[in-house]
């Protein structure tokens, strides 16, 4: 892990009790912990990675769709405009 970490001036952040990495937020110390730390976690943790890794795969999920939206407008907005000046 490197010595030194970039979080932002005004952060309080959360440090790992296993590594001592520090966080700007529970949610990434919580998914830090359930992947780097997995066996080490009690109920409670868990049950914070878990709903952290929940809540990151619906965020990922949308811009994915945003994404293939945006690509699909693109596309077809090129293909018209080629079509219609062609």
């Amino acid at each position: 892990m490197p010595d030194e970490y970039d979080l932002p001036s005004d952060a309080d952040p959360v440090v790992c009790d296993h590594c001592g990495a520090p966080f700007a937020e529970a949610e990434l110390l919580a998914l830090h912990r359930g992947i780097d730390h997995a066996d080490a976690l009690d109920a409670s943790e868990r049950d914070a990675f878990e709903d952290a890794y929940e809540s990151e795969e619906e965020r990922l999920r949308l811009f994915r769709l945003k994404a293939l939206g945006a690509l699909v407008f693109l596309y077809f907005g090129l293909l018209i405009t080629y079509s219609v000046f062609a």
